[in-house]
């Protein structure tokens, strides 16, 4: 008896520290996974957690089909939406995690424990987000209406001066972030219901992201959201030792373009690396009309974005992710049938700035596309309930930045990068 208890002991802590060998961590501005350095390309496929799930929204034989596609094309790292919040409204995600403060929707939660057992098959890493500056998830707008802040604007109805209006009050609404803390310490610190793993003890998790896209959304609104986005850090490492965290910023554009506001973020000892998002067309590089003419101007200006923000990841000796970047179809179409030309050379470059900066053992470590559409076949023009989902969210058109299944040249532009970037 006496050895089988030494025997079991042996295995439990093996198991822990072969876990423990598989976690990501950052050393001398660089991701590693044991002694080897990590360099990844991944994905955008924040619904992965309602695929996963049973109930309604749930369809877990299209999650592993999609799964084994994004596998087989190389992609080991999806950035995932853990929930969103909220009742059902106009452009936001459905059916929703957190329903009420506090009084969260089980199917949902079960989809993410499914999402991470079937990742961790494959190898793959997971950043799970946890706010969400924009109304999609329900996110800043939702927890000021919960903290008695009005009701929230719709920005499809009533206008996005209106809603950043609104917003920005969350960097200085007690109520509102003691709401989204409650929501961290019931997330952080979950048991995963198949492997039993706790999240904390779950090496499958690369990362905590405190939001998509955090913002101060005002110039007063900077040093309280500099404040916010410490303490929340504080508080998801007080949890959880072994992750990752990081910002999910967008970077000096989403810092209102303050570059100064961007370092001071990220040199939070609490954040392990940095993030920027790119948008060509968001950022008006291009137009609906400019789509292919002025790939190269896109280019052009994401060098120059990449550039600014590595000399800051370089300055703070930690790595840089370009976590989402999207462009759209050939002359602005949203049909899968459309042609992604212009697309597939915008991706090459990207990819390419990441394969060189591993050549030349850079800090810019990551990039994920967005989004993986998979075999989503999209009924409208936005999307209703019962719709497939895609990797563009409900407030915007189905297939803008959408990469589907079908859309072979851009899927052999992906597996030929990711293949060269695979460690040998």
């Amino acid at each position: 008896m006496k050895n089988i208890i030494v025997l079991l002991t042996f295995l439990l802590c093996c198991g822990g520290c072969f876990a423990q060998r598989n976690f990501v961590k950052v050393a001398k501005g660089h991701f590693f996974i044991n002694s080897t350095p990590y360099y990844y390309t991944g994905t955008n496929f924040w619904y992965g957690a309602i695929l996963g799930s049973t109930g309604k929204g749930g369809n877990r034989v299209r999650l592993i089909k999609e799964l084994d596609h994004l596998h087989a094309l190389g992609l080991n790292n999806l950035r995932v939406l853990v929930g969103a919040d909220g009742k059902p409204s106009p452009s936001k995600v459905s059916p929703t995690l957190q329903v009420s403060p506090g009084v969260y929707n089980d199917t949902i939660l079960a989809g993410l424990d499914y999402l991470l057992k079937e990742m961790d098959k494959r190898g793959m890493k997971a950043i799970l987000y946890l706010n969400n500056s924009w109304e999609w998830t329900g996110g800043y707008s939702q927890y000021l209406a919960w903290a008695g802040a009005g009701k929230a604007p719709i920005p499809a109805i009533d206008g996005w001066p209106k809603y950043m209006e609104y917003v920005k009050a969350y960097a200085t609404n007690d109520s509102a972030q003691a709401l989204f803390r409650n929501h961290v310490r019931f997330i952080v610190t979950r048991t995963n219901r198949y492997t039993h793993l706790k999240y904390v003890d779950d090496p499958t998790i690369m990362s905590w992201q405190i939001g998509n896209e955090p913002r101060a959304f005002s110039d007063e609104g900077k040093a309280p959201f500099r404040k916010w986005m410490r303490q929340v850090s504080a508080l998801i490492k007080g949890l959880d030792r072994n992750h990752l965290v990081t910002s999910g910023s967008e970077g000096k554009h989403g810092c209102e373009e303050d570059m100064n506001l961007f370092e001071q973020v990220h040199a939070d000892p609490n954040i392990d690396y940095l993030c920027a998002h790119i948008w060509p067309y968001n950022w008006q590089w291009i137009d609906k009309t400019t789509v292919e003419k002025n790939e190269k101007i896109a280019e052009e200006n994401t060098a120059k974005y990449i550039d600014e923000h590595l000399a800051v990841a370089k300055k703070l000796n930690k790595p840089l992710v370009i976590e989402e970047y999207g462009y759209p179809r050939d002359g602005f179409d949203f049909s899968k049938t459309s042609t992604t030309t212009a697309r597939d050379e915008y991706y090459r470059y990207v990819y390419t700035l990441l394969i060189k900066s591993k050549r030349n053992n850079g800090n810019y470590a990551g990039c994920n596309f967005w989004g993986w559409g998979g075999d989503a076949q999209p009924i409208h023009k936005f999307w209703q309930e019962g719709d497939d989902y895609c990797g563009d969210p409900a407030q915007e058109e189905q297939g803008l930045n959408s990469v589907f299944s079908s859309d072979k040249t851009t899927l052999n532009v992906i597996k030929s990068f990711s293949k060269q970037l695979k460690v040998k």
